[in-house]
């Protein structure tokens, strides 16, 4: 029998077979147009990626040079407020120099501090705060401390920072006292100068050969009164009821109807001693604190003293302390060395006035004397700075 073959409707179905060679011609020019587009495709990606590259780098440039903005709006701010010697605090700072951004304080502050450095020779300080002083200041050997000691309990220590700032010169000491040395051309120059110009104005500044002059800076008179109210409260044990420190000012003939004297660089030409008190304490120089209410924390503040003469049970209730701007920017440790050059200096001049209103003393032996009393200079300042540590009850800081 014959084999059927397959149906018309079954070959009609059939797709005809390519052959080897017809079959690799469409594969290869899919192949060719695939690469085409692939390369379009990484070209196009190229393209993406310099603009986010260049887009990326044009933001950097743009948040640096605001950075950088930023950062001499705090060295303005900072150095206004140091001109007022206004403490500088850092919701301050956030309010009028970073506005919105207060995320970037540390790249803005760190910024600052090498703008301050490099161009004013000066830094920003944050000053301790009180409650951390007032531990850092308690013996580790007290009775209390011993039984927090034997007992387990940790004291709750206090943050060290108050987020308060003043500016600070980074100058070498040494190179202060060398540019506050008077130099006799100099000076020789300056009194020309001043005869040339036809100063003879009493309230225009000294010439005193020197590069730094104090004399158009700060306020001598004023600067000095602040400088004996530290030694009193220093060499008083670290605090001063305030009925002792008016009767140590009486003495220096500064009592409260007294006013002290300011250059032509201030508002007023003088200020009343308790205003000057009241000022020191805003500036955080002393601090006065309420009797009675000593705690760790240091004790409560007291309101700056009004500009007329309180009553003396009033005044009894208050006492003096170091404020937190004089740790930072004078130190114990310069206030017994400025009292002990001076109470050295001053029994030196007392001999010698001795020595000349006996007349016993020979040349030979006034040399001789010189020499001994050269050598033993700092033999005697050593003990004088030793009888101010054990006065103020303990070792004395340096500026922190």
């Amino acid at each position: 029998m014959a084999r059927a073959g397959p149906s018309r409707t079954q070959r009609s179905q059939r797709a005809p077979q390519p052959s080897q060679s017809q079959s690799q011609r469409p594969v290869r020019g899919s192949r060719r147009a695939a690469v085409e587009e692939d390369e379009d495709e990484n070209a196009g990606d190229d393209d993406d990626q310099d603009m986010d590259i260049n887009g990326s780098q044009a933001r950097l440039a743009d948040a640096d040079a605001e950075l950088d903005r930023r950062a001499s709006d705090l060295v303005r701010f900072a150095l206004f407020m140091e001109q007022k010697r206004t403490l500088i605090r850092r919701e301050d700072i956030n309010k009028k120099v970073l506005a919105s951004n207060s995320r970037s304080f540390n790249s803005v502050f760190e910024r600052a501090q090498k703008l301050l450095k490099k161009t004013f020779a000066m830094e920003l300080v944050e000053l301790q705060s009180r409650n951390y002083r007032e531990q850092d200041h308690v013996v580790a050997g007290d009775d209390l401390q011993e039984a927090r000691n034997a007992t387990g309990i940790k004291k709750k220590t206090a943050a060290a920072g108050s987020k308060t700032y003043i500016l600070r010169s980074v100058l070498d000491p040494v190179i202060i006292e060398e540019a506050a040395r008077m130099d006799e051309r100099l000076y020789e120059e300056q009194i020309a100068d001043s005869q040339e110009d036809g100063d003879d104005d009493d309230d225009m500044p000294r010439s005193y050969g020197c590069i730094i002059s104090w004399s158009t800076t700060d306020q001598l008179g004023a600067l000095g009164v602040l400088h004996a109210i530290l030694a009193f409260i220093l060499v008083s044990g670290r605090s001063m009821t305030d009925l002792d420190l008016r009767a140590h000012l009486k003495r220096l003939g500064l009592t409260s109807n007294e006013s002290i004297s300011m250059n032509a660089q201030s508002t007023h030409k003088s200020l009343p001693i308790d205003t000057y008190l009241g000022q020191l304490m805003k500036q955080g120089y002393i601090d006065r604190v309420k009797l009675g209410d000593t705690k760790a924390a240091g004790g409560k503040r007291g309101r700056a003293p009004a500009a007329t003469q309180a009553n003396p049970d009033e005044i009894q209730a208050f006492e003096w302390h170091w404020g937190h701007r004089s740790y930072s920017e004078i130190g114990e440790q310069a206030i017994a060395t400025f009292v002990a050059e001076f109470m050295v200096e001053r029994n030196r001049d007392d001999d010698a006035e001795d020595d000349d209103e006996d007349g016993t003393t020979t040349r030979g032996r006034g040399k001789g004397r010189a020499r001994g009393e050269n050598g033993g200079g700092d033999k005697k300042l050593k003990n004088v700075y030793g009888a101010i540590e054990r006065a103020a009850g303990g070792n004395l800081s340096d500026v922190k």
